[in-house]
């Protein structure tokens, strides 16, 4: 497609979300009283050329594109601009742009390191289940992504009102109560598309090996993200578990997925064969 290769139409879409970083600074001393398109814009073409990257790489390999580390960056990145793009429909919610640009353009220059693209053998199409599970999987990841983002801007609001309120009368950022609410909503939108993608993983486990569970160490992190997610969801609605604790709790469960999630990965027989 116009001669670019799938890394080069890549490299142009974090080129958008650099951009964007860069105006969001801008967009952050202005303030979020105003809604401001620019900036959607630019993720919109940015996830533009994000998406003939992803769909020119998955076509070439015939499954979906996550087989090493910059793929699976790639992808992703794909699922946090594409939940954005989203929720940024939504007036009140577009704010979120602001931490989601220079997060997609920090995550876009590492997966464009060139040694994180090796390639292995052309894996087999396994009926569309296997990609079906990563897909869902990845789309929880990017969900609990921009969950963790709320979660930073609920903790600078809060900072700003336990230390200055008088600044945080005049705060920039969004209310507090929204903050919360939206950190929860985007947790609770992870936690369904995970368990989805998990019950696609059993059931093809299942049809292929005839178990539904084998003591893999990417099956067993992933059971343990599950149950660290849906405890985190539990204390939040249940005990009422809600501030600084429960936002530093999602900060903190989406760093563990980050940097465990290739390294559990290495070692599997089912998803590095």
């Amino acid at each position: 497609m116009l001669g670019f290769t799938d890394r080069q139409w890549f490299a142009l879409a974090v080129a958008c979300y650099g951009v964007g970083a860069i105006y969001s600074v801008l967009l952050w001393r202005r303030g979020f009283r105003r809604d401001d398109w620019t900036l959607y814009a630019l993720l919109a073409t940015g996830a533009v050329l994000h998406t003939v990257a992803m769909l020119q790489r998955g076509f070439s390999i015939d499954r979906c594109p996550i087989n090493n580390l910059f793929e699976a960056t790639m992808f992703i990145a794909w699922t946090i601009v594409a939940a954005f793009l989203l929720l940024g429909c939504w007036r009140r919610l577009r704010f979120l742009g602001v931490l989601v640009s220079p997060a997609l353009f920090a995550l876009g220059v590492f997966g464009l390191f060139p040694l994180l693209d090796e390639r292995g053998p052309r894996p087999a199409f396994v009926h569309g289940w296997e990609s079906l599970h990563a897909a869902l999987i990845l789309l929880a990841y990017g969900a609990f992504g921009l969950s963790a983002l709320a979660a930073l801007m609920y903790l600078s609001q809060e900072h700003n009102l336990r230390f200055d309120k008088t600044r945080a009368m005049f705060a920039l950022l969004p209310p507090i109560q929204r903050l919360e609410r939206v950190t929860r909503g985007l947790l609770v939108a992870g936690f369904v598309l995970l368990t989805l993608g998990l019950a696609v993983g059993a059931w093809w486990l299942h049809r292929e090996r005839g178990t539904f569970f084998i003591a893999d160490p990417k099956v067993v992190w992933s059971l343990v993200v599950w149950t660290a997610y849906g405890i985190l969801l539990a204390l939040h609605d249940r005990l009422r578990a809600v501030g600084r604790r429960f936002a530093w709790s999602v900060i903190g469960a989406f760093v563990f997925v980050l940097l465990t999630f290739w390294g559990t990965n290495l070692p599997s027989t089912i998803h590095n064969p």
